[in-house]
Protein backbone atom coordinates (compact mmCIF):
# COMPACT_ATOMS: atom_id res chain seq x y z
CA UNK A 1 0.00 0.00 0.00
CA UNK A 2 1.33 3.42 -0.84
CA UNK A 3 1.76 6.12 1.75
CA UNK A 4 -1.19 8.41 2.38
CA UNK A 5 1.12 11.23 3.49
CA UNK A 6 0.99 14.18 1.15
CA UNK A 7 4.20 14.55 -0.88
CA UNK A 8 4.03 18.34 -0.69
CA UNK A 9 3.37 18.44 3.04
CA UNK A 10 5.91 20.11 5.27
CA UNK A 11 8.12 17.21 6.29
CA UNK A 12 10.03 18.50 9.28
CA UNK A 13 11.40 17.34 12.62
CA UNK A 14 8.03 17.88 14.28
CA UNK A 15 6.32 15.50 11.85
CA UNK A 16 9.00 12.87 12.50
CA UNK A 17 8.67 13.32 16.26
CA UNK A 18 4.87 13.06 16.11
CA UNK A 19 5.05 9.86 14.06
CA UNK A 20 7.57 8.36 16.48
CA UNK A 21 5.57 9.39 19.56
CA UNK A 22 2.34 7.98 18.15
CA UNK A 23 4.14 4.77 17.17
CA UNK A 24 5.36 4.33 20.76
CA UNK A 25 1.89 5.10 22.12
CA UNK A 26 0.24 2.60 19.75
CA UNK A 27 2.64 -0.14 20.87
CA UNK A 28 1.89 0.72 24.52
CA UNK A 29 -1.86 0.60 23.91
CA UNK A 30 -1.48 -2.74 22.11
CA UNK A 31 0.41 -4.23 25.08
CA UNK A 32 -2.27 -3.02 27.49
CA UNK A 33 -5.05 -4.47 25.29
CA UNK A 34 -3.29 -7.85 25.02
CA UNK A 35 -2.84 -8.01 28.81
CA UNK A 36 -6.50 -7.04 29.28
CA UNK A 37 -7.64 -9.75 26.83
CA UNK A 38 -5.63 -12.39 28.70
CA UNK A 39 -7.07 -11.32 32.05
CA UNK A 40 -10.66 -11.11 30.82
CA UNK A 41 -10.32 -14.54 29.18
CA UNK A 42 -9.04 -15.98 32.47
CA UNK A 43 -11.63 -14.40 34.74
CA UNK A 44 -14.80 -13.81 32.66
CA UNK A 45 -16.30 -17.16 33.66
CA UNK A 46 -14.63 -17.67 37.03
CA UNK A 47 -14.75 -14.31 38.83
CA UNK A 48 -17.42 -11.71 38.20
CA UNK A 49 -15.59 -9.40 40.62
CA UNK A 50 -12.34 -9.42 38.61
CA UNK A 51 -14.26 -9.19 35.32
CA UNK A 52 -16.16 -6.20 36.72
CA UNK A 53 -12.94 -4.46 37.76
CA UNK A 54 -11.56 -5.06 34.26
CA UNK A 55 -14.71 -3.54 32.74
CA UNK A 56 -14.10 -0.35 34.75
CA UNK A 57 -10.36 -0.28 34.00
CA UNK A 58 -10.74 -0.41 30.21
CA UNK A 59 -12.43 2.99 29.66
CA UNK A 60 -10.29 4.48 32.46
CA UNK A 61 -7.18 3.40 30.54
CA UNK A 62 -8.61 5.09 27.45
CA UNK A 63 -8.49 8.39 29.34
CA UNK A 64 -4.78 7.88 30.02
CA UNK A 65 -4.16 6.79 26.41
CA UNK A 66 -5.97 9.85 25.07
CA UNK A 67 -3.92 12.22 27.24
CA UNK A 68 -0.79 10.52 25.90
CA UNK A 69 -2.17 10.92 22.38
CA UNK A 70 -2.59 14.67 22.93
CA UNK A 71 0.97 14.88 24.23
CA UNK A 72 2.32 12.88 21.29
CA UNK A 73 0.44 15.03 18.77
CA UNK A 74 0.78 18.39 20.52
CA UNK A 75 1.26 20.32 17.27
CA UNK A 76 -2.24 19.41 16.06
CA UNK A 77 -4.32 22.57 15.48
CA UNK A 78 -7.45 21.01 17.02
CA UNK A 79 -7.57 18.59 19.92
CA UNK A 80 -11.35 18.75 20.28
CA UNK A 81 -11.93 15.08 19.32
CA UNK A 82 -9.42 13.94 21.96
CA UNK A 83 -10.95 16.13 24.67
CA UNK A 84 -14.43 14.88 23.77
CA UNK A 85 -13.07 11.34 24.00
CA UNK A 86 -11.64 12.03 27.47
CA UNK A 87 -15.01 13.31 28.68
CA UNK A 88 -16.86 10.34 27.15
CA UNK A 89 -14.41 7.83 28.64
CA UNK A 90 -14.54 9.52 32.05
CA UNK A 91 -18.33 9.41 32.09
CA UNK A 92 -18.21 5.81 30.89
CA UNK A 93 -15.79 4.74 33.64
CA UNK A 94 -18.20 6.06 36.28
CA UNK A 95 -21.28 4.78 34.41
CA UNK A 96 -19.84 1.25 34.08
CA UNK A 97 -19.13 1.20 37.82
CA UNK A 98 -22.67 2.35 38.61
CA UNK A 99 -24.21 -0.04 36.06
CA UNK A 100 -22.32 -2.97 37.61
CA UNK A 101 -24.28 -2.36 40.81
CA UNK A 102 -27.36 -3.43 38.83
CA UNK A 103 -25.64 -6.17 36.85
CA UNK A 104 -23.24 -7.10 34.08
CA UNK A 105 -25.88 -6.70 31.31
CA UNK A 106 -26.34 -3.04 32.21
CA UNK A 107 -22.57 -2.53 32.23
CA UNK A 108 -22.30 -4.13 28.79
CA UNK A 109 -24.90 -1.71 27.43
CA UNK A 110 -22.89 1.25 28.79
CA UNK A 111 -19.67 -0.27 27.42
CA UNK A 112 -21.34 -0.73 24.02
CA UNK A 113 -22.48 2.89 23.87
CA UNK A 114 -18.95 3.97 24.78
CA UNK A 115 -17.40 1.77 22.07
CA UNK A 116 -19.71 3.33 19.48
CA UNK A 117 -18.84 6.89 20.56
CA UNK A 118 -15.09 6.37 20.84
CA UNK A 119 -15.05 4.40 17.58
CA UNK A 120 -16.57 7.39 15.82
CA UNK A 121 -13.91 9.69 17.32
CA UNK A 122 -11.13 7.28 16.32
CA UNK A 123 -12.51 7.18 12.79
CA UNK A 124 -12.51 11.00 12.61
CA UNK A 125 -8.96 11.27 14.00
CA UNK A 126 -7.66 8.63 11.59
CA UNK A 127 -9.19 10.44 8.62
CA UNK A 128 -7.70 13.76 9.75
CA UNK A 129 -4.22 12.39 10.41
CA UNK A 130 -3.85 10.33 7.24
CA UNK A 131 -3.10 13.45 5.17
CA UNK A 132 -0.06 14.50 7.22
CA UNK A 133 1.20 11.29 8.80
CA UNK A 134 -0.13 8.48 6.63
CA UNK A 135 -0.33 5.05 8.24
CA UNK A 136 -3.79 5.68 9.66
CA UNK A 137 -5.86 3.12 7.75
CA UNK A 138 -5.66 0.60 10.65
CA UNK A 139 -7.07 3.26 12.99
CA UNK A 140 -9.81 4.12 10.49
CA UNK A 141 -10.81 0.45 10.19
CA UNK A 142 -10.54 0.01 13.96
CA UNK A 143 -12.86 2.98 14.54
CA UNK A 144 -15.45 1.49 12.20
CA UNK A 145 -15.11 -1.90 13.84
CA UNK A 146 -15.49 -0.30 17.28
CA UNK A 147 -18.85 1.09 16.20
CA UNK A 148 -19.95 -2.38 15.10
CA UNK A 149 -18.49 -3.97 18.24
CA UNK A 150 -20.33 -1.55 20.49
CA UNK A 151 -23.58 -2.43 18.77
CA UNK A 152 -22.90 -6.14 19.35
CA UNK A 153 -22.19 -5.56 23.09
CA UNK A 154 -25.60 -3.96 23.44
CA UNK A 155 -27.25 -6.83 21.55
CA UNK A 156 -25.39 -9.47 23.61
CA UNK A 157 -26.03 -7.78 26.95
CA UNK A 158 -28.78 -10.30 27.78
CA UNK A 159 -26.07 -13.03 27.85
CA UNK A 160 -23.30 -11.62 30.09
CA UNK A 161 -20.84 -14.48 29.48
CA UNK A 162 -21.03 -14.06 25.70
CA UNK A 163 -21.00 -10.29 26.08
CA UNK A 164 -17.84 -10.27 28.20
CA UNK A 165 -16.21 -12.79 25.88
CA UNK A 166 -17.01 -10.54 22.91
CA UNK A 167 -15.23 -7.72 24.75
CA UNK A 168 -12.06 -9.83 24.67
CA UNK A 169 -12.37 -10.08 20.88
CA UNK A 170 -12.97 -6.34 20.66
CA UNK A 171 -9.83 -5.55 22.68
CA UNK A 172 -7.79 -8.15 20.74
CA UNK A 173 -8.72 -6.56 17.42
CA UNK A 174 -7.91 -3.16 18.93
CA UNK A 175 -4.43 -4.41 19.84
CA UNK A 176 -3.98 -5.80 16.32
CA UNK A 177 -4.90 -2.46 14.73
CA UNK A 178 -2.64 -0.53 17.11
CA UNK A 179 0.27 -2.79 16.16
CA UNK A 180 -0.46 -2.34 12.44
CA UNK A 181 -0.67 1.43 12.83
CA UNK A 182 2.57 1.50 14.83
CA UNK A 183 4.42 -0.42 12.13
CA UNK A 184 2.90 1.79 9.43
CA UNK A 185 3.99 4.92 11.31
CA UNK A 186 7.50 3.45 11.52
CA UNK A 187 7.52 3.44 7.72
CA UNK A 188 6.22 7.01 7.63
CA UNK A 189 8.81 8.23 10.14
CA UNK A 190 11.61 6.58 8.16
CA UNK A 191 10.36 8.06 4.86
CA UNK A 192 10.00 11.50 6.39
CA UNK A 193 13.40 11.28 8.06
CA UNK A 194 15.05 10.36 4.77
CA UNK A 195 13.53 13.32 2.88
Amino acid sequence: MTSNAQPNAVLDGQTVETARSLRKLYFTRAVFSIAWVILIALFAKTSILVASILLVIYPAWDIVGTFLDIRANHSSPSKTPQYVNIVISGITTVAVYIALQKGVPEALIVFGAWAIGTGLIQLILGLRRRKTLGGQWPMIISGGQSILGGTSFILLAHDPTKGITSLAGYAAFGAFYYILAAFRLSKTANQVASV
